[in-house]
Formats: C-alpha cells, structure tokens, sequence
C-alpha cells in the first residue's frame, strides 16, 4: 500500500487514488442511486491510460472504471477534473476526455473479443460495430474548491459560436459540477465520512477560517476516524499539513495535531490555540497581495513585483493568472 507524503498541487488525485475515498465523494456529491450499492473493490484506477491528456500538468484529473454488478459486466466511467481556478475551456477538454476514454474502450473490447475467439473458439463479448453493441456511460465531474465562483458553462453549446443555428451538430452532455463553496462546513459534518473532514481543513483559506476547526463536534471528529486504517491516517495527516501550511500554520502546531492522529486521539485532533499572530502574519500577506495585484494592473513585470513585496514568484504568477481570467470574463 503506498504511503502518501509532500503532496502538492495533484493532491487530490492521491486522495482519490484510494477507492474508499473515491466511492465517499461518489456517495456526497453525486445523486445517482445505481452507485449507492458498488464497493471499493469495484473500483478501478486507469488514469495511467490517459497520461498523454494529463500532459499539461493537469495531474490531478483521475479517470475511473465503476463495475455495477457481478453478473454484468456494465461499467461506468467516472472523470474527475480537479481546478482550484475557474477554468473557461473545461467542458471542451471534458470532451476530448470523453472521446479519447470511449475510444481505448472500444479498441479494448474488440481486442478481447478477437484474443477470446482465438483462444477458446466463442466469446461473449459485442464488437463495437455490430448492431447490438453500446458504449458504457461516462459520469464527467469536475471538482473545484478555489474561492472565486466557479463561472464556467456547464456544457459545450454555450460555448460554440451560432449555436442556435448549429445546436443539433454540437456534442450533447454536462459535466457534474461539485463546487465546494455550496458545501457550509455544516454541510460537510452530515456526510459524516473521513473525505469530509478534508474537505473542511481544505475551506481554511486564512487563519480567521482555524476557528471553524476548534468548533468541530467531537462525535463527528471520533466516527469520521474510527476504525480507520493506518494508510488513511497518514493520508489525512498528509493532508492537514498540506492544507494548513498554505495559510502559514506554524509547523510546531501541525506537528501536534498529526500527532494526535497518528496515536488516535481525534477527538483532541484540534485542541491547538491558533494565536493572533497566524492572523497578523496573513493580513501582511493580504496586504502584500493587493500591492501586488495594482503593479500587475499597471503592466510591471513579475520580477519587479517581487521586488517590491517579497511575494514568492509562484504566487505572483498565480496573480497574473487570476487578474487575465478576470479579463477575460
């Protein structure tokens, strides 16, 4: 079993990478009765099929394959796109995910009908162009947890030029959108499941959001971790450092609360003070942002922004970023 540990921006890939996580967020967040009755162990991971679409560094999008029953071999495939920035071409590239997955399924079933037919003389297996085969169904979703609205059409029509003339040629489907904004923290409690309570460290955006952590029932802290195997602890630790540390947690305290998780104390996971000081810190951060958001404005260069804030070059092209997406809008 894989140990999960310094995740980054493909974070929730790894989260979903464990079929108990993958089927917690099926169960939350998409309302399709056929999928309350499939376990992890009908589950499986073939992203690695996909990387050639992964090769804008979006690796953090996970394709899955969803067995729905024993007797029939009907599969459903899942693509969950992760964004923390609203993403205006995510239906288009959705689309190329839909075709690109159909066809390595196509090209996999007539291959097994052919390798069947050889090997044993009969097979039960359709190929794709005969008259009674049909594609599995294929359940887009996309993920986004960044703090601006997720502002995207859901579907490819709105975003196709005299789709009022053209709209029966254009491809049909929408994409699951799964906006963590929607979600209150309350919201998040009645889940009741250990990708809950990441989903909520994950709504700590500034140390003024740490409170909502000192305030978690601790019936829902003991059930969400009890039982829990080892790997899913170092997955949740994992993530609380990752989390915490992007709002300049002071590691000491991340230490204290890993600690507890490690030795299953969860109830006591969050018994940590977060001083005035994580907050000063971060309003001199805000402060610095917006210096650097004006400079930006006016055409200075990232290295000048640099300059002048102190800002890691990373988060000054994150700004960048942010500041052409609102332009564009």
């Amino acid at each position: 079993m894989e140990t999960i540990h310094k995740l980054k921006d493909n974070s929730y890939k790894k989260i979903l990478a464990k079929p108990e996580m993958f089927l917690e967020f099926l169960h939350s967040f998409i309302p399709i009765d056929m999928l309350k009755h499939i376990k992890p162990s009908d589950i499986e991971d073939i992203s690695e099929r996909f990387l050639p679409l992964f090769s804008d560094n979006k690796d953090s999008d996970t394709v899955k394959r969803i067995r729905l029953s024993e007797d029939e071999p009907l599969y459903i495939i899942s693509i969950i796109e992760h964004e923390s920035s609203v993403n205006f071409s995510a239906c288009f590239k959705l689309l190329q995910y839909i075709t690109y997955v159909l066809s390595d399924y196509v090209k996999e079933n007539d291959k097994k009908h052919e390798d069947e037919l050889k090997a044993t003389g009969c097979t039960n297996l359709i190929l794709s162009t005969d008259k009674d085969f049909k594609l599995p169904p294929v359940l887009p979703i996309i993920f986004y947890d960044g703090a601006k609205k997720w502002t995207s059409s859901l579907n490819l029509v709105d975003r196709t030029e005299f789709s009022d003339i053209f709209y029966k040629y254009i491809p049909k489907f929408q994409y699951e959108l799964v906006d963590l904004n929607q979600y209150s923290c309350d919201d998040l409690v009645s889940f009741g499941g250990l990708l809950s309570l990441i989903l909520i460290i994950d709504k700590v955006r500034k140390p003024e959001d740490l409170e909502m952590l000192n305030t978690l029932p601790k019936d829902y802290l003991e059930k969400v971790t009890l039982n829990v195997p080892k790997h899913l602890l170092e997955l949740l630790a994992d993530c609380i450092g990752l989390f915490l540390r992007k709002v300049e947690v002071e590691e000491e305290k991340i230490n204290a609360i890993t600690e507890k998780i490690y030795q299953r104390r969860s109830v006591e996971m969050f018994d940590v003070q977060f001083t005035i000081n994580d907050i000063k810190r971060e309003g001199a951060k805000e402060s610095a942002i917006e210096i650097a958001k004006n400079a930006l404005r006016e055409g200075a260069t990232a290295e000048f922004v640099k300059k002048i804030t102190g800002l890691a070059i990373e988060i000054i092209q994150r700004l960048q970023k942010e500041l052409e997406e609102e332009y564009i809008s």
